[in-house]
């Protein structure tokens, strides 16, 4: 007799069912979905077309839970789906993440149609779940309190051929007033390094050649494993790996930068000159009632230190308007620290209450539009130092890696897109030679514009690189078996380096 475990181990290969995950929130879900889709292709599942929007077999909704819209994002797709369920015999929806790990038994209460809710601690157990509740006839809901297995021990479908996501740890430490991951996510939870740099060689093994180190407090990896230093230790070791071309990481906690992980950064070659630091707020009493354990002085020290130790980086950062309590006064001191700072970019959020958290119940909760009116102002003067910022590439030469998917208009403009080293978005005149993603090309920068730059002149050097092989490669199979199934082409390309909601949570 077979299990429900065999079984789902085990979907029909004559007749394959199509699944669907959609993503919402940070790079920690974005991953997690790579996993995901990891476990259900093992359980024998495919991939519905790119554009399927919720026309599949299997509809998994992998959900954020730090923005107030994100219950209301979440239900009405819900709704929307319910009518074509009833259409569709054997349809299944499951609803994952941190909303899941939340709201448990109120999202099958508020959609009964849903057959399973999981969390974010056992996302390995969707295949099981699904199974379970097609057999049963009844939703299955689990939410596991501890983190089962590492996420990095599931199988995974990485949404790129050459560049990839690698979790060193899961969890966060802190108590930000604003945030309610850490109560979703657990406490930190570090991976042995030396798992860390096995994975990382065996993405580079197979034509990977930028990686992406995750983390909630990226930078407080060691805490759990008792090592103070073991984060720069361990970007030097990436130093060490060859083939290994760039190495990125997100999100660091101003508390935890320290001078050894500045002269890390400055010293391994292959570590970009980019990074991102959530600041949250240039006031001191802000910076205080958020549980920030940082005043601005001592951000805005990290920043200079950064900056003299590696002249070219970009940085950029997250900035919370109208916590509660923010005065005319505290806002403008935030103000003044981007000013300082002179970020290339900022992504700027107006403060979401969230039930759960200490910030929620604070008084002197800001006007929506005292805060609306204090957003476009800082909104505004962040785009006139990131246009400022870019116009001092102009006559650059730069080395940029072909990407796919991140320039909208490339098919009008006959232009192809890539990634500086210090992350800022480039699209350049397409060469006469083939050019894959993944590719390296050297271009001179002749236009900047507030959020990308351009390269209108004739490429200088094209650098077929192994990552381009890769993406060639997993092309090819993937059309191959389009043709078998009938499948859409997969969306491949770099993974967004800083998304609208950035770090290990959407405000770190």
């Amino acid at each position: 007799m077979t299990s429900s475990s065999d079984r789902s181990q085990a979907v029909d290969v004559a007749d394959p069912k199509t699944y669907e995950v959609l993503t919402y929130g940070c790079q920690m879900n974005v991953h997690d979905s790579e996993r995901l889709s990891g476990l259900l292709e093992n359980a024998g599942y495919v991939r519905a077309p790119e554009g399927s929007d919720g026309d599949a077999d299997v509809v998994v909704f992998n959900t954020c839970a730090v923005r107030e819209n994100a219950d209301n994002k979440l239900y009405g797709n819900l709704g929307r789906l319910a009518p074509r369920k009833t259409t569709r015999p054997g349809m299944q929806i499951a609803v994952g993440g941190c909303l899941a790990q939340k709201d448990r038994d109120t999202i099958v209460k508020k959609a009964p149609w849903v057959d399973v809710v999981f969390g974010t601690h056992n996302i390995g157990k969707l295949p099981v779940l699904l199974e379970r509740a097609r057999v049963q006839e009844e939703a299955q809901v689990e939410i596991a309190e501890s983190l089962e297995a590492f996420p990095s021990t599931l199988p995974t479908r990485r949404e790129s051929a050459y560049a990839a996501w690698v979790s060193i740890s899961v969890g966060c430490n802190n108590t930000c007033t604003f945030c309610i991951v850490p109560a979703l996510r657990g406490k930190e939870k570090d991976r042995r390094t030396g798992d860390i740099l096995a994975e990382i060689e065996a993405l580079v093994a197979e034509g990977v050649s930028e990686i992406t180190l995750l983390g909630q407090n990226v930078n407080a990896y060691g805490s759990d494993i008792g090592d103070r230093q073991a984060f720069s230790k361990l970007l030097r070791a990436c130093g060490d790996i060859e083939g290994l071309e760039r190495v990125r990481f997100t999100s660091p906690h101003p508390r935890d930068f320290t001078d050894d992980v500045i002269a890390a950064m400055a010293e391994t070659p292959n570590v970009m000159p980019q990074l991102h630091m959530p600041m949250q707020s240039g006031s001191d009493t802000v910076l205080k009632a958020m549980r920030r354990s940082y005043r601005q002085e001592r951000y805005l020290g990290i920043i200079e230190k950064v900056r003299e130790a590696i002249p070219d980086a970009a940085i950029t950062t997250d900035i919370i308007v109208g916590f509660p309590g923010e005065t005319e006064e505290d806002f403008e001191q935030t103000m003044h620290a981007v000013r300082e700072a002179r970020f290339s970019a900022a992504f700027t959020f107006q403060y979401s209450k969230r039930p759960g958290t200490p910030a929620a119940t604070m008084d002197n909760q800001v006007p929506k539009e005292v805060v609306q009116a204090r957003y476009e102002r800082l909104v505004a003067l962040q785009e006139e130092i990131s246009w400022e910022e870019n116009k001092k590439q102009v006559g650059r030469t730069l080395e940029l890696m072909v990407a796919e998917g991140e320039g909208r208009k490339d098919g009008a403009t006959h232009r192809l897109s890539g990634r500086a080293p210090d992350n800022r978005l480039v699209h350049f005149t397409k060469p006469d030679q083939e050019v894959r993603p993944g590719d390296v090309v050297t271009v001179e920068i002749t236009y900047a514009a507030p959020h990308h730059l351009l390269a209108e002149g004739a490429v200088l050097n094209v650098r077929p690189t192994r990552a381009g092989d890769a993406w060639e490669k997993r092309t090819k199979e993937t059309q191959d078996k389009q043709q078998g199934v009938l499948l859409g082409l997969p969306k491949v390309g770099v993974p967004e380096p800083l998304p609208a909601v950035t770090g290990g949570c959407a405000i770190d």
